[in-house]
């Protein structure tokens, strides 16, 4: 992968789809949030980089990999489990200044195409959602592949990245700096390492 593919500009007024059953021949993987992440990172001070994660995630990855594009993937995060390693800037967050947990408590996201780029790196087009706000993104992924465990389970990894502007869903949220410029930028990357557990 040589770039990252930016949200596109066009509000979805339609609710998220909910995701088809597996294909023939496909697999079917849940996200396992103990050994999952998502995090992101936004300028601050408009110098440095502040990061934060996403204690928790769920969802389930439809996997074929005869047949890559016939893949989907849908996950769903609370806003509550927003860590940054700092408990007022945790509690901004989750306001109405930002996230809005009290009236949208989750995050999600619902695959709509996946386009094989060669080898195990692939880019997810879907929909994401925030503060009820959903606009389509493009994760540039890659699969890392998949293991037996001790466990008498199946294990499959993954990796995505992309990057939105938070005002395109509502975090407007600013304070202006006494030397110019503002407090946070508008640009957020948002990466993910996942791992899941492949259903019996």
């Amino acid at each position: 992968m040589t770039t990252t593919l930016e949200a596109s500009t066009a509000v979805r007024t339609r609710p998220a789809p909910a995701p088809s059953g597996a294909p023939a021949g496909a697999a079917t993987w849940n996200i396992d949030a103990s050994h999952s992440h998502v995090e992101v990172a936004v300028k601050h001070l408009m110098i440095s980089t502040v990061k934060g994660r996403f204690a928790d995630v769920e969802g389930t990855i439809v996997l074929d990999e005869a047949n890559p594009a016939n893949s989907s993937f849908d996950a769903r995060i609370p806003v509550a489990s927003i860590e940054t390693k700092e408990a007022s800037r945790d509690a901004h967050l989750r306001s109405a200044d930002f996230f809005d947990a009290e009236n949208h408590p989750y995050l999600t996201f619902v695959s709509g195409r996946v386009e094989p780029q060669g080898g195990n790196e692939f880019t997810v087009y879907g929909d994401l959602t925030i503060r009820g706000i959903t606009r389509e993104v493009a994760l540039e992924g890659e699969y890392a592949g998949a293991v037996a465990t001790p466990f008498g389970t199946k294990v499959a990894a993954f990796s995505a990245r992309t990057k939105v502007n938070r005002k395109d869903y509502g975090l407007n949220w600013n304070a202006a700096l006494e030397t110019g410029g503002v407090l946070v930028g508008d640009e957020v990357k948002i990466s993910l390492e996942i791992e899941a557990i492949q259903q019996a």
